[in-house]
């Protein structure tokens, strides 16, 4: 089983986001599970959403709190909230940013990637330059980190569900796809210095 914990603020497409994942690796012939947690409804507060895959049926009824992998749709959200809290050692984080964290020291122990998602939503006309619509760029930079599901059922799971610029949205997750920055395994710098 895969569960992957998304943070993200509202109006990003969080929630939407987990949605279009589920439903194209349900088309790849997994069972899946995705429900949001919401603290304030309002925009631009934290938002939380949740997904389970399995290739076997998903019976837990619970939060995720132990997430194999987590996707960061807001760089700020990493000084204010622990985004790495429960996740599995080895487990991989998804960053929206242009770059590297300053300090990377927090992501010891594991996967590491970013991808510019703001920059990739706002060339395709998704939302705008100050609040760009990332949600279909970060799908598509996480394919590629997990390596799964295959980027055309993403592209199908958008087409069925998005109606409005739908081309810009899959053209958006193609271009993260591509551009996503493999950072890979955060070392220990304390524990490499004594080694």
């Amino acid at each position: 089983m895969h569960e992957i914990r998304f943070h993200g603020r509202g109006g990003q497409g969080t929630v939407v986001a987990s949605i279009l994942l589920a439903k194209a690796f349900f088309k790849t012939g997994y069972y899946v599970q995705t429900f949001p947690l919401f603290g304030v409804e309002r925009r631009g507060a934290p938002v939380e959403s949740y997904l389970r895959l399995d290739k076997e049926k998903v019976l837990i009824r619970s939060n995720i709190y132990t997430p194999d992998h987590i996707v960061v749709q807001d760089m700020k959200l990493i000084h204010s909230v622990d985004v790495t809290k429960g996740l599995k050692l080895g487990g991989s984080i998804l960053i929206n940013s242009r770059n590297l964290p300053d300090n990377i020291e927090p992501f010891s122990g594991f996967r590491l990637a970013f991808v510019d998602a703001n920059r990739i939503a706002a060339s395709n006309g998704l939302g705008t330059h100050t609040h760009p619509i990332i949600n279909t760029a970060m799908i598509g930079a996480f394919a590629r980190v997990l390596d799964m599901p295959p980027l055309d059922m993403i592209a199908e799971a958008i087409k069925n569900d998005i109606h409005i610029k739908a081309k810009q949205n899959v053209l958006a997750a193609q271009q993260a796809y591509e551009e996503v920055n493999l950072y890979g395994m955060v070392k220990n710098s304390i524990a490499a210095e004594h080694c």
